[in-house]
């Protein structure tokens, strides 16, 4: 990596975006948008859910390829038009989706340099040369890994840190990133922060930074762009703004404390969970969750805190039966002992369960908003033989309203929604099967302070109808904002135990990192 300083060059003029408008059918996704990024600058770019963000970054990276969209765009005062991904990675732009595009079964390098891998004549790929080149890049980003390992055994940070380095490869000279710590430990994001900054200074790459965490827009960025409803709200100099500031403008309005004041009485137990046990399918005789219980009553919102890798989720997936064969345990509704081997079980017993990646697990994304919205319930909201329609589309539309997703109607694709509307629909989802314990797995990742907002007032709302909810986040301010009780689990184990009243910050990041101590 070149060690000259290129700090003068930081006010040049890098890329230009002009008026550039975006529609899909019935939506004006972009509308007359501007936007300017310097040589060596990390642009904050930022927005509810929906304004158009990812919109922008797909017609810059060439995803959406003109004509398809309007205005124009300059880079280094030259007009461009990208017909592909292609053609924008030879123009030096790079951008890292959310969703990783990374081979499983393959290695590191070669994930590095796929589809430009250096060969002899006849195409007989150069591995030697390969590997030689990926473990320089991964020096170069002090990445401590070989280059020889398949991507599959990688962590999700090592993994986005991989993207990077595949970034880098292509030369990029503008790099994008799209919420690039929202599965990173504290430990990767500093990583990801000092490579970043290093590739600001040293190789003058210019930066578009797309983050619903506003601490790290701040931390980081030079200049701040809002966008809200597909328009240019402002542009500023990161350090003539508050954050304050920013959500107001993100969402049109003031926004005053984050958290619903808790109004829900709680009841008798609702749900118990006794001596969970998990095993780890790759490694014999390890637990990922260790004999853990827990009870949750009527109209209670019960927190599990952990930092990642404690086993938050795999308790929730092994009680909801999606870990049979490997999980052990009891589990009491209302006091009765049921059986849940499988999914089906768990939602016959009035389980639902918002699972921590929605893509994955909680949509068909080709499908629409009323198809997700009615997957697990069809049953009860249309007939157990014939499906009524207008039953189905009556349910939806009194859900799309009432969780205000942003769509045209319920026949949208959901593949097409913001991640902050996807979310809302697998919610939705849960709420028609009429449960009457549900779990919250991150139910906020990836989505903005307004959308945030509307969820946690939904929470507070099903737990006062009498719900029982048992929440798991990586946010230590959701899970005490919102909890009545606070359960911590470290490498699978319970270590505290918390009220409201007398959870802190400091007592729950104790227990996480492994110290014994309940309190409630």
């Amino acid at each position: 990596m070149t060690t000259t300083d290129i700090s003068s060059d930081a006010a040049a003029p890098f890329l230009e975006m002009r008026g550039i408008t975006k529609i899909f059918p019935g939506v004006r996704a972009l509308d007359g948008v501007t936007f300017d990024l310097r040589r060596g600058e990390l642009h904050a770019l930022v927005g509810e859910n929906g304004a158009g963000k990812s919109t922008l970054m797909k017609i810059l990276g060439g995803v959406y390829p003109y004509p398809e969209y309007g205005g124009e765009f300059f880079i280094e005062s030259t007009v461009r038009r990208f017909e592909s991904v292609r053609d924008a990675e030879a123009a030096g732009v790079a951008v890292i989706f959310q969703e990783l595009s990374l081979v499983q079964e393959m290695t590191i390098g070669e994930n590095i340099f796929l589809g430009r891998e250096p060969r002899r004549r006849f195409g007989i790929i150069r591995w030697d040369e390969l590997y030689s080149r990926a473990r320089q890049l991964l020096a170069d980003l002090r990445l401590p890994l070989d280059p020889r390992t398949p991507v599959k055994n990688l962590g999700i940070g090592q993994q986005q840190l991989v993207e990077i380095a595949k970034a880098l490869s292509q030369e990029a000279r503008l790099l994008v990133l799209d919420e690039p710590t929202a599965a990173l430990t504290d430990a990767e994001v500093e990583t990801l922060f000092g490579i970043l900054n290093d590739l600001r200074r040293t190789r003058g790459v210019g930066m578009i930074y797309i983050s619903h965490k506003l601490d790290e827009v701040f931390r980081l960025s030079d200049r701040i762009t809002v966008l809200r409803d597909g328009r240019t709200v402002g542009t500023e100099q990161t350090s003539a703004l508050s954050e304050a500031t920013v959500i107001a403008r993100m969402v049109g309005r003031e926004v005053g404390d984050i958290f619903p004041v808790p109004d829900h009485a709680q009841g008798e137990v609702m749900f118990e969970a006794r001596g969970f046990t998990v095993e780890d399918p790759n490694v014999a005789g390890k637990r990922l969750v260790d004999n853990v219980g827990f009870a949750v009553r009527r109209g209670e919102v019960l927190g599990i805190a952990g930092l990642m890798g404690a086993g938050r989720s795999e308790l929730l997936m092994a009680i909801f039966g999606a870990h049979a064969g490997r999980a052990d345990g009891d589990v009491l509704i209302e006091g009765q002992r049921v059986r849940i081997e499988s999914p089906a079980d768990a939602i016959k017993h009035g389980l639902g369960f918002v699972t921590e990646d929605r893509k994955r697990y909680g949509l068909v994304l080709d499908q629409t908003i009323l198809n997700n919205m009615t997957l697990a319930g069809l049953a009860r909201i249309s007939g157990r033989f014939i499906t009524n329609l207008d039953a189905e589309a009556a349910a939806g539309n009194r859900s799309m309203k009432e969780l205000r997703v942003k769509a045209n109607s319920v026949f949208a694709v959901t593949g097409t929604l913001s991640g902050g509307n996807q979310q809302k629909v697998v919610l939705a989802k849960w709420l028609l099967t009429n449960p009457r314990v549900l779990f919250l797995d991150e139910p906020t990742r990836g989505i903005d302070v307004g959308a945030k907002q509307e969820i946690y007032a939904q929470i507070n709302k099903l737990a006062k109808s009498g719900l029982a909810i048992v929440l798991v986040s990586s946010e230590l301010p959701e899970v005490l904002g919102l909890s009545d009780r606070v359960l911590v689990l470290y490498e699978g184990r319970v270590t505290g135990e918390f009220t409201r009243h007398n959870a802190t910050p400091e007592k729950v990041m104790a227990c996480a990192t492994g110290h014994t101590q309940h309190a409630v």
